[in-house]
C-alpha cells in the first residue's frame, strides 16, 4: 500500500475562497475527488504527489474539479479530423473521430489511440461510448493509473515527485502534456503542498504511509 490522505470533508472554507469564484464556491467536485484521494491506498507514495495531482486536475478541468469535455465548438475539433498531422497522430481513422474523440475526464484523454489504450489497459470500453470517461470513479482511475504509470506521454509521475527528494513540479507536467502550462500548474501544486504538508487547518492532514 502507499500513502494515504485523511481528509475532513465537509470543512473545506478555505479551499472555496482561494480556489473558487467568491460569487460560486462549489466545491462539490472536489469533495468528489478527496473522498476517492481517502480511500486510494494504492496509487500515491507521498503527498507531494497528491498535490500535482490535485493541481493537475484543477487545471484541466477549468477550476471545477469536475470531469469535463475540452472546450470548444465543433469546428474547432477540426484540427484533431484524420488526414491531419494531429488526428494521425492521436490515432483517429474516422471521419467526426476529432468531435467524438476529444478530451474528457479529470485529465483530458484525446483521440481514438488513447481512448483504445485506456480501453484496453482498464478493461472498459470507452471507444464506442466516451462519455464514461466522465464518470468520476472511472475518470478518477484513468487519471491517476496514468500518471503512475506513464500512459499519457511515457513519464511516470515518480520520475519527479519521488519518495524522499525535492519534487520538480515543474517538469510533472512532463507526465501529461510535455510543459504545457508547467509553471502556472507547478503553482497551485506548490499550494496544495503547503496544505498537505504544513498543518495549515483540519482541510487536509495526511497520516503516512501505510
Amino acid at each position: 500500500m502507499g500513502f494515504i490522505l485523511s481528509a475532513d470533508l465537509p470543512s473545506l472554507n478555505s479551499l472555496s475562497a482561494f480556489y473558487f469564484p467568491k460569487s460560486n464556491p462549489d466545491v462539490s467536485g472536489l469533495q468528489v475527488i478527496l473522498a476517492m484521494l481517502r480511500n486510494d491506498g494504492e496509487t500515491w507514495d507521498n503527498a507531494n504527489q497528491i498535490a500535482y495531482a490535485l493541481a493537475t486536475f484543477k487545471w484541466e478541468t477549468a477550476n471545477t474539479f469536475t470531469p469535463i469535455h475540452e472546450l470548444g465548438s465543433m469546428s474547432y475539433f477540426d484540427k484533431y479530423e484524420p488526414g491531419t498531422a494531429l488526428g494521425k497522430r492521436l490515432g483517429n481513422t474516422s471521419r467526426g473521430d476529432g468531435f467524438l474523440s476529444r478530451g474528457r475526464g479529470y485529465v483530458q484523454i484525446t483521440g481514438r489511440g488513447n481512448y483504445a489504450h485506456f480501453s484496453h489497459v482498464m478493461g472498459i470500453d470507452i471507444v464506442s461510448d466516451p462519455d464514461k470517461a466522465l464518470e468520476p470513479n472511472l475518470a478518477y482511475e484513468i487519471a491517476t493509473t496514468g500518471m503512475k504509470n506513464g500512459w499519457f506521454t511515457g513519464k511516470r509521475l515518480s520520475l519527479y515527485v519521488p519518495t524522499g527528494g525535492q519534487p520538480d513540479f515543474v517538469n510533472a507536467r512532463r507526465t501529461i502534456n510535455g510543459l504545457d502550462h508547467a509553471h502556472d500548474i507547478a503553482g497551485y501544486a506548490t499550494t496544495f503542498q503547503g496544505l498537505l504538508n504544513a498543518d495549515k487547518g483540519p482541510d487536509f492532514t495526511p497520516i503516512g504511509e501505510a
